[in-house]
């Protein structure tokens, strides 16, 4: 049996992001709550995140956001033959998101699924993209991580309705003679899956905020650690460390752990709130876009959340 087009590796060729206009300060919050700015930030590390109108959908967002990678990747729809979108905020479970926006962007015919691991969801996408363009199945992928939040958020909540937000961003995966991405670290905690829950689709989404906090900064570090020597990769090679923003406290904390002195630390959280799937690929876009990493080094991604799961690779910044 000959298998054809087995590529040696698979690398990151683009990257592209979209946020919604609408920016809701944490002042804003505090007219509807009892809350403030300084709270706001002292927990979380928040100063103000971007909220969708109602009509602007999920699909919307990643559309533009895909658009985007696609173009500056060079490449044609016609290029693309497997799209993957990663979300848990759908409206409806049918149909997937990944097909919609495969056909607004004019890709035909591609395999399309959506992978629904909550925070962690661009990383288990990128590391499925990957796989699929060394063993042949794929030519391109387009991964998308698409999320609005804010419709799953009960805005009374200070507990939640203070971290999340909406927002895209996506990446083109292409062959490449060495590799560029790295194997992926993934996971899960299924003992704590109640730590983040939407219950039924009349529910808003609930966090035991402590309980993660814990988790994420006691096992996480050496899911990091493990990614780096995985690619053969010191953490002091790293040009970047871009987690799932999450919280800044919990950010921060597993910076420190990893020891990659010469990093980029991204903390996109600071105004562009928690995005679940959508924030390793919009932060690291718009790392990119303001200069602060160049293509051709290393970034560590990282991502964690609802399942509870989480993943992490090294990858080569286009």
């Amino acid at each position: 049996m000959r298998i054809p087009d087995i590529a040696p590796g698979g690398r990151v060729l683009a990257l592209g992001h979209y946020q919604p206009s609408n920016v809701v300060t944490n002042d804003d919050l505090a007219k509807t709550m009892e809350t403030n700015d300084e709270w706001i930030q002292s927990r979380v590390g928040i100063k103000e995140r971007r909220v969708a109108p109602a009509s602007e959908s999920l699909e919307d967002m990643a559309t533009i956001a895909g658009g985007k990678a696609l173009a500056a990747s060079g490449l044609s729809p016609d290029d693309i033959d497997l799209v993957i979108v990663a979300t848990c905020t759908l409206e409806t479970q049918i149909p997937n998101a990944s097909a919609v926006v495969a056909h607004r962007l004019g890709i035909t015919s591609p395999g399309a699924f959506d992978v629904n691991a909550a925070c962690a969801g661009f990383c288990y996408a990128l590391g499925t993209a990957s796989a699929a363009v060394r063993a042949g199945s794929a030519r391109n992928v387009l991964v998308i991580g698409a999320e609005k939040l804010s419709q799953w958020v009960d805005w009374t909540d200070r507990s939640t309705a203070v971290i999340f937000a909406d927002g895209a961003g996506a990446a083109v995966v292409g062959p490449s003679e060495t590799p560029g991405i790295g194997p992926v670290v993934w996971g899960s905690a299924g003992d704590k899956a109640d730590a983040i829950i939407i219950k039924d689709r009349d529910d808003f989404l609930h966090q035991e905020g402590q309980t993660v906090f814990r988790w994420a900064t006691t096992a996480l570090a050496p899911v990091a650690l493990e990614a780096c020597a995985r690619a053969g990769v010191d953490p002091s090679e790293l040009a970047a460390f871009v987690p799932h923003q999450a919280n800044l406290r919990i950010i921060e904390a597993i910076a420190r752990k990893l020891g990659a002195d010469k990093a980029v630390v991204a903390r996109d959280i600071v105004t562009a709130g928690n995005t679940s799937a959508a924030s390793i690929p919009l932060a690291l876009s718009r790392m990119l876009e303001r200069g602060e990493v160049r293509s051709g080094e290393l970034a560590l991604v990282l991502g964690f959340g609802a399942g509870l799961t989480y993943a992490g690779q090294v990858i080569e910044i286009p």
